[in-house]
């Protein structure tokens, strides 16, 4: 048999062949090329470019907050876009479905910030871009979400901003959930007044905090309520969104007294009576609460039902249902009222108790005679004013039926406190 003996030539050649086509799949499966050019000069490597590229970029450094893919952000002061090393040429934000919101780039260019409070749990978008001193672009892009109602909590408060009260008026807070964390939030509430009165919270439950100085407001001063709870833990999970200042007046120092057993009503400024009103306080069946109630309503006519506070008939309807009542104004959440009646003859105001709880004062049917008692009341007084029930034979009324607090003594308000 003949054996063919390869040359060397021929296994060179073989040789070359394979390592050009090593050296083929080497190249091919790499990211960067090889550090050594063909005449053995500079680089040449993917590196370089990136490195070349980045020396190019622009220095302004844009921040967005809340940060990418946050959630439960606030509403207030989380949204913002800040520039280093440069200047803001534009922003814009929009929610979810593209809804532009809008905003102000500052004057020195350095920031941006929304023009109104967002929106609970919405998704927005934010895409800022600036230059830096050579005129370079930089880009930058967010999005987040605020917190959705479930996981924040908000304080509904009396009396309203700018009013004038009366000097028995609280600030009262109900919060729309259950506070656990009673301290945080407390801390988070500040009330003062211009008269300098110290003043303390009191926790009703879990829901309602109520706000006042020992004694009642000094008249012509001015309260101011601050509330900082955006961002604070009233509970597991659940975080406050407000941050609002409110400040009220306190008008003249305006309390009534009313005395069931001699069925008169003394009016009082700054302690001098400056009228006494005839009136009808409940009857022996039907007492009237005692002490020192806030009017914390005024209607100049509304309906008064018995069904609605339990005075009901065999029936099943209410015991009574006066569509017209004039001149009421609220004294507690159980239906207390110091209202006008023009129902009871005229022998009734002064000498005889007849009411189901409330204090009537004489009145004429359509609340637009000024001349009568009730017109008389109710044109002379004003939310947070005082009236003081006395001897009708009832409980005290509780601290929390209404805004009667001052049926409380200081230290039993004080001790409540979570501050």
């Amino acid at each position: 048999m003949e054996k063919r003996v390869m040359t060397n030539s021929k296994r060179r050649k073989r040789l070359t062949a394979a390592s050009a086509l090593l050296g083929g799949v080497l190249v091919l499966t790499g990211c960067s090329g090889s550090s050594d050019s063909a005449d053995g000069g500079g680089d040449t490597s993917q590196a370089k470019a990136d490195k070349a590229a980045a020396e190019e970029s622009s220095e302004a450094q844009i921040k967005i907050t809340p940060a990418d893919g946050s959630d439960n952000a606030s509403i207030n002061n989380s949204a913002a876009v800040i520039v280093a090393k440069g200047t803001l040429t534009q922003v814009t934000m929009t929610t979810g479905d593209g809804t532009a919101v809008a905003g102000q780039i500052s004057a020195d260019k350095k920031s941006w910030k929304p023009d109104a409070q967002l929106q609970r749990a919405t998704t927005y978008k934010v895409a800022a871009s600036a230059t830096d001193a050579k005129g370079r672009a930089a880009h930058e892009n967010a999005s987040f979400t605020t917190v959705a109602p479930a996981h924040s909590f908000i304080g509904s408060f009396n009396p309203d901003n700018g009013t004038t009260v009366g000097v028995g008026m609280p600030v009262s807070i109900n919060f729309d959930k259950a506070i656990t964390n009673k301290a945080a939030v407390e801390k988070g509430i500040t009330v003062t007044s211009s008269s300098g009165q110290e003043v303390a919270c009191h926790w009703f439950g879990v829901q309602r905090m109520d706000c006042r100085p020992e004694e009642y407001w000094q008249e012509n001063s001015t309260v101011t309520l601050k509330l900082a709870l955006d961002g604070v833990e009233g509970a597991q999970g659940v975080y406050g969104v407000q941050q609002k200042t409110v400040t009220f007046n306190i008008g003249r120092n305006q309390v009534s007294y009313v005395d069931a057993k001699t069925k008169q009503m003394k009016v009082t400024r700054n302690g001098k009576v400056v009228k006494t009103i005839p009136i009808s306080a409940g009857s022996p069946e039907n007492k009237t609460y005692e002490g020192r109630m806030v009017i914390s309503e005024k209607f100049k006519e509304t309906r008064m039902n018995g069904a609605t506070v339990g005075f009901t008939d065999d029936d099943g309807k209410g015991e009574y249902d006066i569509k017209d009542v004039p001149h009421a104004m609220r004294l507690t959440n159980s239906g207390t009222f110091i209202h006008g009646n023009y129902w009871g003859g005229p022998g009734v105001f002064g000498n005889v108790n007849t009411s189901h709880g409330c204090v009537g004062l004489q009145d004429k049917k359509g609340a637009n005679d000024p001349n009568t008692p009730g017109s008389w009341f109710f044109d002379n007084s004003i939310v947070g004013d005082v009236v003081v029930v006395q001897n009708t034979g009832d409980k005290t009324v509780a601290p929390d039926n209404g805004l009667n607090g001052w049926n409380m003594s200081w230290a039993q308000w004080k001790a409540d406190s979570a501050g």
